[in-house]
């Protein structure tokens, strides 16, 4: 990923209703939600949801696809790993963050260190 993607994402999850339906979808997993079952949760018009999810696939961290009259959207979890990822390795400093593969599950790990030192009892 790069900072034009990484700037495409950011932008269609900075508007309240996509971000919580993008948590949402990352909540469901991979079999994702049917876009009445996402409407209904948000208590978002079907027409405005829509025109929001359009945003989130353009931005490409969210999919659909046909289920008989349904469409089912998901999280693109490879996507979203990816972003995590970018902002981690690179815009993050290795001494706050690092990202590494674990072997044993085949996952990728964050390790963060502590960004902020406790307050000393001298400053109070």
């Amino acid at each position: 990923m790069d900072v034009h993607d990484a700037n495409r994402v950011f932008n269609a999850l900075s508007q309240e209703t996509r971000l919580r339906a993008f948590r949402l979808l990352v909540r469901a997993g991979p079999t994702g939600l049917a876009a009445g079952a996402l409407s209904e949760a948000l208590g978002t018009p079907h027409n405005t949801l829509s025109f929001h999810l359009n945003h989130l696939s353009q931005a490409g961290i969210v999919s659909s696809r046909r289920e008989g009259r349904s469409i089912i959207y998901s999280a693109d979890f490879q996507a979203t790993h990816e972003l995590i990822t970018f902002l981690v390795r690179d815009c993050c400093s290795a001494e706050f963050a690092t990202v590494r593969e674990d072997s044993t599950s085949a996952c990728a790990i964050i390790e963060l260190a502590q960004c902020c030192a406790p307050p000393s009892s001298d400053r109070l």
